[in-house]
């Protein structure tokens, strides 16, 4: 049977900036929501990577299945492990040794993750890293806030968000594997481009993956901007929010994605490599959107 082709919406041509700084681009999912989607390769171009959202208490089995059907169908599968819900090392090794024997799975995003109180031994990404299990894997993105973290740093700062970073750097300069921070999503250009300019001021030189949310319902986009701790930016719903003329029409990510390719064509936020995006309205309404955009010809860097 002939593989199935992605579908192209038809769209006005992107500009050359934004179809650059879509090149590459991943998506999230979920095991449940992946389950929805009949084939991937009728919404994703060949060897985009996807991300496998770890949420807690999501069983590993649906994880798994989750990455072997995405690699199956010509995707790079990229599952979360989330230091706080993980009991042990032992657990971690039988999740590593699953997830690259039976899904090929060769990369991965390391997180603290979102539960308060951890399971077993492990508290922070940094104390998973140390343990060796990932050294196989060709490539590992650790997580960025460019608004910050409260549950991290809780005066509003980035002390301690920062002294983390500046750690993973110093590992990823003597890993084999390709390193890359993958940040939360944010609604607004300024903010992002202050924390990169922080990150180089830092000498963290990790790429950007940049979270952006997918077109979604606006008050969707506000539940989840506020559940996951977004800042300054979510003034941008907000505002949006209060034109009653707006309110209904589902919120798109042109403002800050056009800004941010200005903002590269004129040598400022080069560190951003790769927009990753979160399909808050749903994989489909995100995947054409994407294309649409210039994301059509997305080729992810290859796996070394």
């Amino acid at each position: 049977m002939a593989l199935l082709k992605f579908r192209v919406r038809e769209a006005a041509p992107a500009s050359s900036g934004l179809e650059a700084l879509l090149k590459g681009f991943s998506i999230e999912v979920m095991p449940r929501t992946a389950e929805k989607v009949a084939d991937f390769r009728q919404l994703l171009p060949a060897g985009t990577r996807v991300y496998i959202a770890h949420i807690d208490g999501t069983p590993f089995e649906d994880m798994l299945a989750t990455a072997r059907r995405l690699r199956a169908e010509g995707f790079e599968p990229m599952p979360h492990f989330p230091a706080r819900s993980i009991p042990d090392r032992a657990t971690l090794s039988d999740m590593v040794a699953r997830y690259r024997g039976e899904a090929d799975v060769q990369q991965g995003l390391i997180i603290a993750g979102g539960i308060a109180t951890p399971r077993g031994a492990f508290h922070s990404s940094m104390q998973m890293l140390e343990t060796g299990l990932f050294d196989a894997f060709t490539r590992i993105h650790v997580a960025g806030h460019p608004e910050g973290n409260r549950d991290i740093d809780a005066d509003g700062g980035e002390d301690e968000v920062m002294a983390a970073l500046r750690w993973k750097q110093a590992f990823a300069d003597r890993s084999n594997a390709e390193f890359a921070i993958a940040t939360q999503f944010a609604f607004q250009a300024a903010p992002v481009l202050a924390w990169a300019d922080r990150l180089a001021a830092n000498k963290i030189t990790m790429p950007i993956h940049l979270g952006i949310a997918g077109p979604a319902k606006l008050q969707t986009l506000i539940k989840f901007a506020i559940a996951c701790g977004v800042g300054p930016s979510l003034s941008v719903l907000q505002k949006r929010a209060r034109d009653v003329s707006k309110l209904l029409l589902p919120f798109e990510p042109d403002d800050i994605l056009t800004t941010l390719a200005h903002a590269r064509a004129e040598g400022r936020a080069t560190s951003i490599e790769a927009i990753h995006f979160f399909p808050l309205g749903g994989i489909k309404a995100n995947a054409d959107w994407t294309i649409a955009h210039g994301g059509a010809s997305a080729a992810p860097a290859a796996a070394t």
